[in-house]
């Protein structure tokens, strides 16, 4: 017998993943943009590392001063590791929330999510430093990344599901974030939990969006 001609295959595979990454070219923009801020961290010195990422930090001293500043760049930051957990969990929340919502829309959660989870978290480490409860160092604490933002997709994601099983998504979310709280919880926790419920609360956003926005994923057609 005659191997199977893998050529077309191929071609088909690599056509579908170029159509994907095409349908959310914001979700695919911004992970470009930490691969390459990942690698440049990689490239740094512990000491030179720690105080670039302080100095675009959305810690208590740098919100108080830079704010704009540092609430933009934080989200083009990871604080390091690997890449490759932020290319899987972006194709599979942000691309499907951004495809599903439009890029307009998905920025605006994204956004929501990362600036009132910052602003609410630090504001609770700020109080816990006035109140005696953390250190007055803790003003400079390390936060950067985009999980924020991440948690608030997977908040508004709860509406793409149909029903029955928008509730068990939903359940075991609200589960996952608030278990934290619950055991130790630090401020970054109570940010993420935070970020969720801005999801939720985006679902004016999802107005006529329930189901299906493209009709190229249901196999229906349009008036010929």
């Amino acid at each position: 017998m005659l191997a199977p001609v893998k050529g077309p295959r191929i071609s088909q595979a690599r056509s579908a993943v170029w159509a994907y990454v095409r349908s959310a070219p914001g979700t695919y923009l911004w992970l470009g943009i930490l691969c390459a801020t990942t690698v440049a961290v990689h490239h740094m010195s512990p000491a030179f590392e720690h105080e670039f990422l302080r100095r675009r930090s959305t810690n208590i001293h740098e919100l108080s001063t830079h704010p704009v500043r540092v609430l933009a760049a934080s989200a083009m930051w990871t604080g390091g590791g690997s890449w490759l957990p932020y290319a899987v969990l972006y194709s599979v929340f942000h691309a499907q929330a951004e495809r599903w919502l439009g890029t307009v829309r998905w920025l605006v959660v994204c956004g929501a999510a990362h600036v009132l989870a910052t602003l609410i978290s630090e504001g609770a480490l700020a109080w816990a430093i006035a109140d005696g409860r953390a250190p007055a160092s803790a003003v400079h604490t390390l936060d950067v990344g985009v999980s924020y933002a991440l948690a608030g997709v997977v908040g508004v994601l709860t509406y793409r599901i149909p029903t029955p099983w928008r509730y068990p998504y939903l359940a075991a979310v609200l589960l996952l974030f608030a278990y934290p709280l619950t055991a130790g919880a630090t401020f970054t926790d109570l940010g993420h939990f935070v970020a969720v419920l801005v999801g939720l609360a985006c679902h004016p956003l999802v107005g006529g969006r329930q189901r299906v926005r493209n009709p190229k994923e249901t196999g229906a057609v349009g008036p010929g």
